[in-house]
């Protein structure tokens, strides 16, 4: 082999090196996402949940903010009422393992056609966006959820149709693009009670109740009875007044499964309070529960702008404010029964202590609730909104009377009785005329004659 030929074979092979070098950075370059975030991978490299102490969320014309106070977290916009925990910790974990489905390259200015245009009021345009601080107010993440991914979009903003089967998102931190996840975020919103810890009063046993007057201390009635499993009487009942147990039933169990609409911040009161119809009801139980409640008549509530309308429905007119006093005398030991057996003493005693123990956490979660005014629908309170008279069975009109003096009943199936008849009434006759038979139709009278009678 000639110098000329071995120096044709290096240009070869360096040509050669060259170009597969260049089909592995092509490679290379076309199997990474023009995004920094791609598919399958989370939405941020690492989101620091444990150290969030607040949370904003922003919307149109409306906003939240959720805060970490003495380890728990509280609605600010409702006199830091609790806030439900279990909501506030599936916000953390569902941001900080929010997967990608698909990343698209675009700057910060395209916000407004995924839905996340911070100055629109229109709720559609204008997205929620979330920002988590650290207990020094320093800033550790911000989301934006935008529009909704329909099922036959082919992943564009710009198209629509079909159901929602994700949600575009946007780190803000990441100014490489938008996001398409699949998680829809039915639960984030910035109204203030859809945050709120929906522990409330659960009245067991209940033994009286008795409910004032409007907008005053005198009792309108009082209902007691001797057992739980009793019916209720009505004190001080006269003899023509009977309880209709159809009314009196439901109120056994008043508050068993009940739920607010709202918490009312303490300068809102006042407006929201109508002037006449106060009335308040107490609640003793066999098991030495003692619940006051105020129940307060509300305002008309005027309706919010028309931007906004849609997103925040004004609260039902008919509404009630309501306020809770909750105190107990529990007992501290079982009161023995004579002739005990040590077996079922201890059976017993067990018992007595896991019922205190509950009884116990009870009486403070509901004693947190005094303070508060709280908004309850009607039909939560309407049971107790009944006059006494609304309590008595109505008195059943007489039957009609016919002409002749008595009484007409109607009997199963249509009959008709009517009453005897009186001595002073004239008997009816009954008067049968004769039966003619033409002769010719017969030989003799016998044919028709029973056998042994005469002619």
């Amino acid at each position: 082999m000639n110098k000329r030929q071995v120096i044709t074979l290096w240009i070869i092979a360096f040509a050669l090196a060259g170009a597969v070098t260049a089909v592995k950075l092509s490679q290379s370059k076309s199997s990474h996402s023009a995004t920094k975030r791609g598919s399958g991978q989370t939405l941020f490299e690492s989101f620091p949940a444990n150290d969030a102490a607040d949370i904003e969320i922003k919307g149109a014309g409306n906003s939240v903010s959720l805060a970490k106070k003495d380890g728990k977290w509280v609605v600010t916009q409702r006199d830091d009422y609790p806030a439900n925990s279990t909501f506030v910790n599936d916000l953390l974990r569902t941001v900080g393992e929010l997967k990608v489905t698909l990343g698209m390259e675009a700057g910060p200015s395209f916000a407004p056609r995924f839905g996340m245009d911070e100055t629109s009021s229109v709720p559609a345009d204008r997205g929620l966006t979330a920002t988590f601080k650290d207990a020094s107010g320093k800033e550790i993440a911000k989301v934006s959820l935008g529009k909704n991914i329909e099922s036959s979009a082919d992943q564009s903003p710009m198209m629509g149709g079909g159901n929602a089967v994700g949600r575009y998102v946007r780190n803000h931190a990441d100014e490489s693009g938008f996001y398409a996840v699949s998680e829809m975020f039915p639960s984030v919103s910035t109204e203030a009670n859809r945050w709120l810890s929906d522990t409330f009063i659960s009245p067991e046993k209940i033994k009286t109740i008795t409910v004032s007057q409007p907008d005053k201390q005198e009792p309108a009635w009082k209902l007691t009875r001797e057992t739980e499993e009793a019916e209720f009487k009505l004190d001080g009942a006269t003899a023509a007044e009977v309880l209709d147990t159809t009314a009196t039933s439901p109120l056994k169990s008043i508050f068993s499964y009940a739920r607010f609409e709202d918490v009312v911040p303490k300068d809102k009161v006042a407006e929201r309070v109508a002037e006449n119809g106060k009335r308040t009801a107490t609640l003793e139980t066999f098991e030495g529960f003692v619940y006051t409640i105020t129940i307060l008549p509300t305002k008309a509530t005027p309706a919010p702008p028309a931007a906004i309308k849609a997103a925040t429905p004004p609260p039902a007119t008919d509404n009630f404010l309501m306020t809770i006093s909750v105190s107990a005398q529990l007992p501290k030991e079982r009161k023995k029964e004579e002739g005990e057996k040590p077996e079922d003493a201890k059976t017993k005693d067990t018992a007595f202590t896991e019922r205190l123990k509950t009884l116990t956490e009870k009486l403070q979660k509901e004693t947190a609730l005094a303070g508060r005014t709280f908004e309850v629908a009607k039909s939560t309170v309407e049971p107790l909104l009944k006059d006494r008279a609304a309590l008595i069975t109505k008195a059943t009109p007489p039957p009609a009377a016919d002409a002749n003096g008595g009484s007409v009943q109607k009997l199963p199936g249509g009959m008709i009785a009517r009453p005897p008849v009186s001595a002073t009434t004239p008997p009816i006759e009954a008067v049968t005329p004769p039966v003619s038979i033409p002769s010719e139709q017969f030989e003799s009278v016998e044919e028709i004659l029973p056998e042994g009678q005469e002619k």
